[in-house]
């Protein structure tokens, strides 16, 4: 007879049932009720109103502002990990610390802060309008914001992996002749991949549903640089509740599977790993 292992917490179906009722509550009844309002609405109507010319401007920015964000914070993220884990260097714990500023930060604030430092007349702005950077109501301001609050889930995400990556197997790779870009391709990029595509996955997932830090810098300017989840907002501004659960629908819907084949690039890359 197999022996019972010890669990601090109650028995399994005790913890069980407060885990599917603590996801149905925030996650599955708040789904399913915008499903079940999706069923009012014919499926020519929702067509109709998920695919207009102004929608699928929003999606498209929202969607590619986002995976540009999440790429970049997966590459920048990864060296600033690096950095923190490997060296020790003066104002070490302020950076550190400075990673989860946009945590603490309102999302409006950082927009109406970035809005500021990129304007035409703004600290940076200045000298970067007159050479064509253009960074306050264009879409490179969505990218950049989406980029700022997103940097910490890329950085934290990887940290704890670095700090337990053992570096005598790097160590014993160059003793044996490897040079340092075959050590990183052959060793240390493998371990890494997983939660890098984590990491990216959550800042991925974090600028697709962001709104306050876009609404300031990016000027909301119809098919121009109006995000997805703005045009809800004025949907329901507008009363018009089925064209605002119509494009929330496709939104959802869309991230679903983006996020579905992120999570498979992971177990994949993990598999490989193994």
């Amino acid at each position: 007879m197999a022996e019972k292992k010890f669990n601090a917490l109650p028995g399994f179906g005790l913890t069980m049932g407060f885990t599917i009722f603590y996801l149905s509550a925030i996650a599955l009844i708040p789904i399913a009720g915008l499903f079940l309002k999706t069923l009012e609405i014919s499926l020519t109507d929702f067509w109709r109103l998920a695919t207009t010319d102004r929608a699928l401007a929003a999606y498209k920015l929202t969607f590619g502002a986002s995976l540009v964000a999440a790429l970049a914070n997966a590459l920048f993220g990864t060296v600033l990990a690096w950095v923190l884990v490997r060296y020790e260097f003066p104002g070490k714990r302020f950076i550190d610390a400075l990673v989860d500023f946009p945590f603490a930060l309102p999302t409006a604030v950082a927009g109406l802060t970035l809005a500021n430092l990129f304007a035409d007349n703004g600290w940076l702005g200045q000298w970067l309008v007159p050479i064509g950077i253009k960074g306050a109501f264009t879409p490179l301001g969505v990218i950049i914001a989406l980029t700022f609050v997103g940097m910490p889930f890329a950085v934290r995400t990887l940290q704890p992996v670095l700090e337990n990556l053992e570096r005598e197997v790097e160590e014993a790779a160059a003793t044996l002749g490897a040079s340092r870009v075959r050590t990183f391709f052959s060793i240390i990029a493998p371990t890494l991949l997983p939660t890098i595509i984590t990491g990216f996955a959550l800042a991925f997932a974090r600028a697709v549903g962001e709104y306050g830090s876009i609404v300031f810098i990016s000027g909301n300017q119809p098919f121009k640089t109006e995000i997805a989840p703005y045009l809800i907002v004025m949907r329901l501004d507008e009363y018009d509740y089925t064209g605002a659960v119509a494009l929330a629908v496709v939104l959802m819907v869309i991230s679903f599977v983006m996020l579905y084949v992120i999570n498979w690039l992971e177990t994949w890359s993990s598999r490989f790993q193994n």
